[in-house]
């Protein structure tokens, strides 16, 4: 059966937080998944990807982040984002970017979706899964070790694992007990610097795969960027929905 599609408003603790939502239109209960975007935020390619998920049985609600500094879309973006408009969108993006990422923000609104998801009548009851791409795929991990009770598995693409606070990277990773996967592009990190990030995780007593994606770059997953990468694309899909069915998160 198609999914179903809406654009829904969160009340989040600093305002309204606009989000794609799509979920099977069966009339059943399914997991819930937490997608964050790229830095590019809610788009066309975004909701195909959304639909996507969902059409595997899984209610998906995309956020749109960055809702303080204004309603989708927050930079005027062209049909194909190519290299040569990439570094004017991101200097445009990245002080809202930044901002988010500070002052518990991302707690708080995490908070906020997790509590959305929880409410919907089309939600299975239990911990959901999160997800994130890009900038996206921070947030996700930080929701995993705010939120631990209540993610049961989170995945990362393209999205270099970043620690915030005094605890550093381990502060970060051992609240964690969801299954983790880390998609790494070819060009995000060094050969020591995934060793020192593998190292990290396990002594945080991390459950996870850690794994570079071959031949890509920043951005793999996205097919409206010049970094699109099909085979990268569809290696993203098989590890996601095994780790959402090894979570015991099942459509």
């Amino acid at each position: 059966m198609p999914s179903q599609t809406k654009t829904v408003r969160i009340a989040t603790a600093d305002g309204e937080s606009e989000a794609f939502a799509a979920f099977p239109g069966d009339g059943e209960r399914h997991p819930g998944v937490l997608l964050y975007p790229d830095a590019f935020g809610l788009r066309p390619v975004l909701e195909e990807m959304v639909l996507e998920l969902a059409g595997h049985g899984y209610y998906v609600l995309a956020p749109h982040f960055l809702y303080r500094d204004g309603p989708v879309p927050l930079v005027e973006l062209p049909g194909h984002i190519g290299e040569e408009a990439r570094p004017e969108i991101l200097g445009k993006l990245m002080p809202s970017i930044e901002a988010h990422l500070t002052g518990g923000q991302v707690e708080r609104d995490a908070d906020a979706y997790l509590r959305f998801l929880a409410a919907q009548p089309e939600v299975a009851d239990g911990p959901v899964a999160v997800t994130g791409y890009c900038i996206g795929g921070r947030l996700a991990v930080r929701t995993a070790s705010a939120y631990p009770e209540r993610v049961a598995a989170v995945a990362e693409f393209h999205s270099p694992v970043v620690a915030s606070g005094p605890g550093g990277l381990h502060g970060l990773l051992a609240p964690i007990t969801a299954e983790v996967h880390l998609g790494h592009a070819e060009s995000d990190l060094t050969p020591e610097a995934l060793g020192e990030l593998n190292q990290a995780l396990d002594a945080a007593g991390v459950r996870y795969t850690s794994e570079v994606y071959p031949g890509t770059v920043h951005g793999y997953t996205m097919r409206d960027t010049d970094a699109f990468d099909p085979e990268g694309l569809a290696l993203h899909w098989g590890r996601l929905l095994s780790l959402l069915r090894r979570s015991g998160l099942t459509g």
